[in-house]
């Protein structure tokens, strides 16, 4: 016996007596060489090869245990919410059929796809062999694939066809809800394309953006095109106003060539966009400010030797997330132009395009916490802990119970500024109404954005160690979520445009939230399950009416100090009022009562709580800043 074997005899037969119990003994037997052919003797190495066939971990000894994964399953069919807000409010047997089927779709075929995104991110390739200068961003044969779907299923087509009136929006935004966490970022540049449609549609010009609307909006693959949006500069984000310094220079034919850098442009392999410029007078001089800005749409072409014309591809960004979406740094040099805005006004004209692009973001938000609870849920059935499931464990349902309620509350919200939406692109909408939209877009936007980050990380947890390996794609989720409160205007820039917005109508906005929130508790006072969750909704309100009253007397800045902790009392309040509304529905479940309880038991008006510490107190500014900038005590 080589000693080897000898070795390897002890430990195991010591494992063995640790573990199960029994006498040590060994447990290998080496045949000797007389068993083996004529004329051969194996070596010791083949001798404790072939006796580790009689371990419990042979050959590369590991365990015979795997963990089931968590499944994708219809994402429709898992949803009851979903489901049941749609039966609630759209109950055509053609919406539910068209989105159960894409709902199979996406579960058995386009979730691959956008895996295949994520782990084939799109490459810059800036020259051709022969050392011409092409920019051709490349992308996996899966994105090619998610536009042919997009056309196909309507995903952009279902809310210019209006073919279910006021409740289109509802419907195209619900097939997107499915769609958006297998999508591979898809979503990005369909927000776009949306965007860029609506406002071309808005503004009613012809020639050249009437073919470029049909494309945008058409089911068939061969003509459908997407839009990019190519707004900032390297000065700023969302201050554009300032931060624009791309000119446009007219030209005879009544066009403009482009000149400028463009520091973030996503989906930049979409075949047009809409941007911002400033228009030179015959001197060269530009106007400064908002009001020097017009906007622009261009195609994105080739000339014969296939060069772009007019823009030069400068690198592919390095993102935390959304690594599925080519986002480039673009040098526009002579890009070929035409003004569809009238001079001066191209800041109001993308308005409607931050509306359908910030509604976008919160569906995709509503989504990605609805998908990481749904495999966690399921995950929940599979995984075996301390003698049992997780679905046994008693914290780890509340856990995903929490989980649900954020995600409950999300949903409804993002849904009713669909349903805002569509009332006001239907006619059908009322003064309050569009006041309603105006307000909540950023609400919604700014909330949601901060709620898929701490769900969806909440989420990961429920894997354990597995919620944070790269190739299961679930940290992806996260990469992913971490986008939506930045894009389109972080968390405190929505803060503010609130403020603006409450200013600009000279508070009409609040009148329009204050007067259907309460009419929205006024149906429901009689149902006694939910008189806890009433009557924590009805006093936050009242107190929210006091600090505006009050806010408003007081000096200038103190609301500025208050902007954000105003949008999460906004978000909240309201969100609790549509979870009371669903909950009354004569076919709510227990879920969704259970959900409106829950909600209602959190600080649904945190700007009054922080406000009664003096937390906007004109002195805390200072404050913030020698905590933020402390400097060490001098001996």
């Amino acid at each position: 016996m080589s000693v080897y074997t000898a070795l390897l005899n002890r430990s195991v037969a010591a494992g063995c007596s640790r573990v199960w119990g029994a006498a040590p003994r060994p447990l290998l037997h080496i045949r000797s060489a007389s068993v083996a052919e004529p004329g051969t003797r194996r070596s010791d190495d083949e001798q404790l090869w072939e006796a580790s066939s009689f371990l419990p971990f042979s050959r590369a000894r590991i365990g015979s245990f795997f963990q089931e994964t968590p499944v994708l399953k219809n994402p429709f069919l898992e949803d009851a919410l979903l489901r049941g807000y749609l039966r609630r409010h759209l109950p055509q047997g053609a919406v539910l059929s068209d989105l159960c089927a894409f709902g199979e779709r996406v579960a058995i075929e386009v979730d691959k796809w956008g895996r295949e995104c994520e782990v084939n991110p799109p490459r810059l390739v800036h020259f051709d062999p022969w050392g011409r200068r092409v920019d051709h961003i490349v992308t996996s044969p899966a994105w090619k694939r998610m536009k042919d779907l997009s056309a196909q299923e309507g995903l952009v087509a279902i809310g210019y066809e209006r073919s279910f009136g006021e409740w289109s929006r509802v419907y195209q935004m619900s097939k997107l809800y499915i769609f958006s966490p297998s999508a591979g970022l898809y979503t990005c540049p369909l927000a776009m394309t949306d965007g860029a449609a609506k406002v071309i549609q808005s503004i009613g010009v012809s020639w050249p953006v009437d073919e470029a609307f049909s494309r945008l909006t058409t089911r068939q693959s061969e003509r459908f095109w997407t839009s990019g949006q190519w707004m900032t500069e390297r000065q700023g984000g969302s201050d554009v106003a300032t931060g624009t310094e791309t000119v446009a220079v007219s030209q005879t034919d009544g066009s403009y060539k482009l000149h400028g850098f463009k520091w973030f442009t996503s989906a930049t392999d979409a075949d047009m966009t809409l941007t911002l410029a400033r228009v030179q007078d015959r001197t060269g001089a530009t106007t400064p400010g908002s009001r020097g800005l017009s906007l622009f749409y261009a195609e994105v072409s080739r000339d014969e030797d296939g060069r772009l014309k007019g823009i030069e591809v400068q690198r592919l960004k390095d993102k935390l997330g959304t690594r599925q979406v080519p986002t480039a740094e673009l040098l526009l040099d002579g890009l070929p132009a035409h003004r569809i805005s009238e001079e001066g006004r191209g800041v109001p004209c993308i308005a409607n395009m931050l509306t359908i692009t910030r509604i976008h973001n919160s569906i995709s938000a509503a989504a990605a916490m609805r998908r990481v609870v749904q495999l966690a849920r399921d995950y929940a059935t599979r995984r075996t802990a301390f003698g049992k499931l997780l679905r046994d464990h008693p914290l780890h349902m509340q856990t995903l119970a929490r989980m649900e309620v954020e995600t409950h509350g999300a949903f409804l919200l993002s849904m009713d500024v669909c349903r805002l939406l569509g009332q006001e692109e239907s006619g059908v909408a009322t003064q309050l109404d569009t006041h309603l939209l105006r307000l909540l877009t950023p609400v919604v936007k700014l909330y949601t954005g901060k709620q898929a980050v701490a769900v969806v990380s909440e989420g990961l947890e429920s894997f354990g160690g597995q919620g944070y390996i790269e190739d299961t794609g679930l940290p992806g989720l996260l990469r992913d979520a971490q986008v939506l409160s930045i894009w389109e205007g972080t968390t405190n820039v929505l803060s503010l445009d609130v403020l603006r917005c409450v200013a600009r109508t000279s508070g009409m906005v609040l009148h329009a939230y204050f007067t259907h929130v309460k009419s929205l508790l006024a149906g429901v006072s009689s149902v006694s399950t939910l008189a806890p969750a009433v009557k924590a909704v009805d006093g936050a309100l009242s107190q929210l009416q006091m600090f505006v009253q009050e806010a408003a007397t007081r000096e200038p800045g103190y609301l500025d100090l208050a902007a954000r902790d105003l949008a999460y009392s906004l978000a909240r309040i309201y969100a609790g009022a549509l979870l009371i509304d669903h909950a009354c529905w004569k076919e709510a479940s227990a879920s969704d009562t259970y959900a409106a309880l829950r909600w209602c038991e959190q600080d649904l008006c945190p700007v009054v709580t922080k406000q009664a510490r003096g937390c906007y107190d004109p002195s805390t500014p200072p404050l913030d800043s020698a905590l933020v900038y402390d400097q060490p005590a001098q001996d």
